[in-house]
């Protein structure tokens, strides 16, 4: 983990900021055992369908996406949390602007 974040007060909103036509990550744990991810998507942007080895959470704290898993498309909207299962196909597109917090634990 980066030192700087360790003991201190943020907003998760203002840690990571929107740039035009892109998608912004930021780590702010990286373990062995586990990543903690921001995420800030423009509007349109997204990730293609993919998988990851462990279950992931996925809480959006602004805005609205659209997560598909296994086929099934979520409407996500600032302050829903879903949990992607591991070894499942998912995407991720904004409707809107949005930002969330991606958490993988390792096990």
């Amino acid at each position: 983990m980066d030192q700087v974040y360790l003991d201190k007060l943020f907003q998760l909103k203002d840690m990571i900021n929107y740039e035009n036509n892109s998608v912004v990550s930021r780590t702010i744990v990286e373990k062995n055992t586990g990543t903690i991810t921001l995420f800030a998507f423009s509007e349109n942007q997204g990730l293609s369908e993919h998988t990851a080895p462990f279950d992931a959470l996925v809480y959006l704290f602004d805005g609205e996406a659209e997560i598909k898993i296994a086929g099934n498309p979520r409407h996500l909207k600032t302050g829903d949390l879903i949990i992607m299962p591991a070894n499942k196909p998912h995407s991720v597109k904004a409707v809107k602007n949005f930002k969330m917090m991606l958490v993988m634990i390792r096990s």
